[in-house]
């Protein structure tokens, strides 16, 4: 007769906790599930098929971890492996079975950062030029566009400008970031010539003069972010241009561009509203990347076939 995995009862107890105590969906507990059976697995081919969950060792996840970086598991695959591991063990600590959570001492491994997709200034050109210039929804998602590029505002920045928020004769916007902070955000020639036409055709359901959206759907009524994605999923059909473009491809090109231009990093943080340089300076790493890719592709000696 099979005596019973000590391990694998302990993680059948566990799992029985987050279903009926923590009321976990069935997906959630599936993850779990495959998460701590490949610590089983592992343990098994470890030499190591029948233990108590006392007995496990920082010393035996290490290896562990090391094992499924060996096996090219993803990062975030083994972080998320890492994390159920932590739950696992912290409710064992609870259930008196450890007196130490070995997992809590392993460090995640660092995510990869995937560098922003951008535009180069002809897509953007090809782009800004798509929508018509002679209807009422065309003169509007010409403005978004020119708005979103010329000041780099989010799309949820963009559709909550009020009138309010505009000065135009100064070239500059209010706009409301994250974390509800401020920020003065300057607009372009080409941006300002939009919105004023826009606005000399905007039709809006009656608001206080300040408190109008800039912004505003057939109805009169605010645009929502969704609507601002359609409009651009169309445009995207329309021109041929990467279908990877989102609304936040348009930020990112803002700080692309102005860095390859030479404009200094803590400037353009200011003007993106980063609350931190670090998060600002992943546009380096694109900008570094592509002159990277210039030389390759133009230096006779760069070592490219």
């Amino acid at each position: 007769m099979n005596r019973p995995d000590p391990l694998r009862t302990a993680m059948e107890r566990f799992l029985r906790f987050l279903s009926v105590e923590k009321n976990a969906a069935a997906l959630t507990l599936k993850s779990y599930r495959e998460d701590l059976a490949g610590l089983s697995e592992y343990l098994a081919v470890d030499g190591s098929p029948s233990v108590e969950p006392v007995q496990i060792q920082v010393s035996q996840l290490r290896r562990y971890v090391a094992a499924m970086h060996e096996a090219g598991y993803a990062k975030s695959t083994v972080a998320r492996r890492l994390a159920s591991l932590r739950s696992f063990f912290r409710f064992c600590q609870r259930e008196g079975v450890v007196a130490s959570n070995p997992a809590k001492p392993l460090r995640n491994p660092k995510a990869e950062r995937k560098l922003p997709h951008f535009l180069s200034t002809e897509e953007l050109k090809k782009l800004l030029a798509a929508p018509s210039s002679r209807t009422y929804l065309g003169l509007r998602d010409r403005a978004i566009l020119e708005i979103m590029y010329s000041s780099g505002l989010r799309v949820s920045e963009t559709v909550g400008l009020n009138d309010a928020d505009l000065d135009l004769d100064a070239g500059v916007l209010r706009v409301r970031g994250k974390g509800k902070r401020e920020r003065l955000a300057p607009v372009g020639s080409f941006a300002r010539q939009a919105l004023e036409r826009w606005l000399q055709k905007r039709k809006t359901k009656e608001t206080a003069a300040g408190n109008r959206p800039v912004f505003v759907n057939r109805f009169g009524t605010r645009l929502t972010t969704r609507s601002v994605a359609r409009m651009l999923e169309k445009l995207l059909a329309k021109t041929g241009l990467d279908l990877r473009t989102s609304p936040h491809t348009l930020r990112h090109s803002f700080a692309t561009h102005l860095l390859d231009r030479g404009a200094d990093i803590r400037s353009v943080q200011e003007l993106l509203g980063h609350k931190s340089l670090l998060t600002t300076q992943i546009y380096t790493h694109v900008t570094t990347a592509a002159l990277r890719e210039v030389y390759e592709r133009a230096h006779p000696r760069s070592g490219r076939v």
